[in-house]
């Protein structure tokens, strides 16, 4: 059996086993994937490659046979980064489409507009970008990272480097605002008093970067180490990093690390006087392994494009679509409570060679990897956790989340509570 090249990263063995240990015929109504990714509008430069990848993905399901004998076919859709648009398109996916599964946002504002759809028509959406914690939704798979896999970690990076002063630049909405309260937080509890720390929003698609760049340098002319974390996304980061270049604000004296820029963000401009700037994810492109360097063969042979570059949602949802894949064929359907149930505790092997595990909670294990950016928009690792850590949707260093648990089986059955909810979980006579 040739093995077909979309199922991406695993090894001939695990491939084989994907594919039903054969190319079967297809026959029967079709299993369909929707795709909720803006095309257009200012979260089109972030979200386009991973329709893509999704496409990709399906396009490889099929290759080998497609899922419990049936053909997989793609709808996407196009909320072209308007929140109200993206509920529309994902009441359209399940109630008119009829989608098994949906494939989709980016922005938390995005994630909050569509979850009470799926929450109400009991949809099933697996969502591929880091974001704030705070949620824990039974309709939702969370396969980007959680705070204690992204912004805790690389914030505490900082700290142990020596930083004193921290400017918190971000996209005026729930991701920026939540991630910092928490950092903040964070900051105080590990002694940074508020006087330094500089907190500043603006919109989405923000381009005029001059001021608030000469801010943040008078910010750091103060004696102390600063450093910026941003939370900037979509459109707006191509001015940011023009404007810091613009006024010459070099990695060495004010560092930036960034939670929502990646490889794709940066394909667009010249990077050379950003090196050294740093990203936090929990994948980049530069890993060196051979299931990585398949990845981006096989991306770049289906889109027929050689200098197209992959970063860390892409994998979060090639995650996420080989283990739906994998919970399809164990519960040999592809009903959502099912599935549900069949998710936790699949693994996959991901693109940076660790084992991740879809935990009760609906988050991911996941390594923590923190890069500079290199020459040609590449990020040089230059720290990574030893193994991959469990996602954990709930803050510690806020009081009202530090004591929930967030866990989908028995005896909790619940997204966010202190104690175990039996009577959710349908036991009778549990008052």
């Amino acid at each position: 059996m040739r093995l077909p090249k979309c199922l991406l990263g695993l090894t001939a063995g695990a491939a084989f086993a994907l594919a039903g240990g054969q190319a079967a015929a297809q026959s029967g109504e079709p299993i369909k994937v929707g795709v909720l990714h803006s095309l257009s509008g200012t979260m089109a430069i972030s979200e386009t490659t991973l329709k893509d990848t999704v496409e990709m993905m399906v396009s490889g399901l099929n290759d080998s046979g497609g899922l419990l004998g049936r053909p997989v076919e793609t709808v996407v859709v196009d909320p072209a980064s308007d929140w109200d648009l993206f509920a529309e398109k994902a009441r359209q996916l399940i109630e008119v489409e009829d989608v098994n599964v949906v494939f989709g946002c980016w922005t938390s504002a995005s994630r909050k507009a569509v979850l009470p759809v799926f929450e109400e028509l009991n949809g099933l959406l697996f969502y591929p970008v880091q974001y704030e914690g705070q949620e824990a939704s039974k309709n939702i798979f969370y396969t980007g990272a959680a705070p204690n896999q992204q912004s805790i970690p690389a914030t505490k990076y900082l700290l142990d480097q020596g930083f004193e002063r921290f400017a918190l630049l971000g996209t005026d909405y729930v991701f920026p605002r939540t991630t910092n309260k928490i950092l903040d937080a964070y900051l105080n509890q590990n002694g940074i008093p508020d006087a330094d720390i500089m907190v500043n929003y603006t919109p989405f698609g923000h381009s005029d970067w001059q001021s608030i760049i000469s801010r943040v340098k008078s910010f750091a002319n103060q004696g102390k180490r600063t450093a910026v974390i941003s939370t900037i996304n979509g459109d707006a980061n191509v001015p940011f990093y023009k404007e810091l270049a613009n006024q010459g604000v070099d990695a060495l004296d004010i560092p930036v690390v960034a939670f929502s820029v990646g490889e794709q963000e940066l394909s667009g401009i010249d990077t050379d006087p950003l090196i050294g700037h740093l990203a936090a994810w929990n994948y980049f492109m530069s890993v060196e392994t051979p299931q990585n360097d398949q990845f981006i063969e096989n991306f770049r042979e289906f889109t027929g494009d050689q200098d197209r570059v992959v970063n860390d949602p892409m994998e979060a949802h090639y995650i996420g679509f080989n283990m739906w894949v994998q919970a399809v064929r164990q519960a040999q359907t592809t009903d959502v409570e099912a599935v549900r149930n069949a998710m936790y505790g699949q693994t996959v092997q991901s693109l940076s060679g660790y084992e991740v595990e879809m935990n009760e909670n609906h988050h991911l294990s996941k390594p923590v990897m923190i890069g500079e950016i290199g020459p040609g928009g590449q990020f040089n690792i230059v720290q990574k956790t030893d193994e991959a850590i469990p996602g954990d949707p709930w803050s510690d260093y806020l009081a009202e989340s530090e004591n929930l648990t967030a866990d989908w089986t028995y005896p909790w059955v619940c997204g966010g509570c202190e104690e175990p909810t039996f009577a959710d979980a349908g036991l009778i006579g549990v008052d």
